[in-house]
């Protein structure tokens, strides 16, 4: 049962109030802030959350990603950052003598993406992207 559309709502909801009570022990967040994660984890859509530093943002996402088991990565962006150093490259390995192919931050379950404004807008693209297609 991984797919949400094969649970009955009931369960659902249960699921739902079960994470959010083990997140609420790890984290201290405002309910509604909470519940606008869940909905979104449980719709497989995006959250977009913007608030002071040090508020429990990059916690949440952390509590979220053990709360159910998940990858979690973070991307803190910086006016020099790739898109390469998002979505993954290509490595020469000299023992093997071919190129691997070293997946980015984007292939996480969770993907935390901090300061987005700062990044370059190709690799705003690229993310966004990633965002909008769910593949890489």
């Amino acid at each position: 049962m991984d797919r949400t559309d094969q649970l009955d709502p009931a369960d659902i909801a249960a699921l739902a109030e079960s994470v959010g009570q083990n997140i609420a022990l790890a984290v201290k967040v405002p309910g509604h802030t909470l519940r606008d994660v869940l909905v979104a984890l449980l719709a497989e859509g995006h959250v977009l959350i913007e608030d002071h530093p040090g508020v429990g943002k990059t916690a949440l996402v952390r509590a979220l990603a053990r709360s159910i088991d998940a990858s979690y990565a973070r991307i803190q962006c910086t006016s020099d950052l790739l898109p390469a150093d998002v979505v993954g490259t290509n490595v020469f390995n000299q023992r093997e003598g071919r190129f691997e192919f070293r997946p980015g931050p984007v292939f996480a379950n969770l993907v935390l993406v901090d300061e987005i404004n700062r990044a370059p807008p190709k690799t705003q693209s690229g993310l966004l992207e990633c965002m909008q297609e769910r593949h890489v």
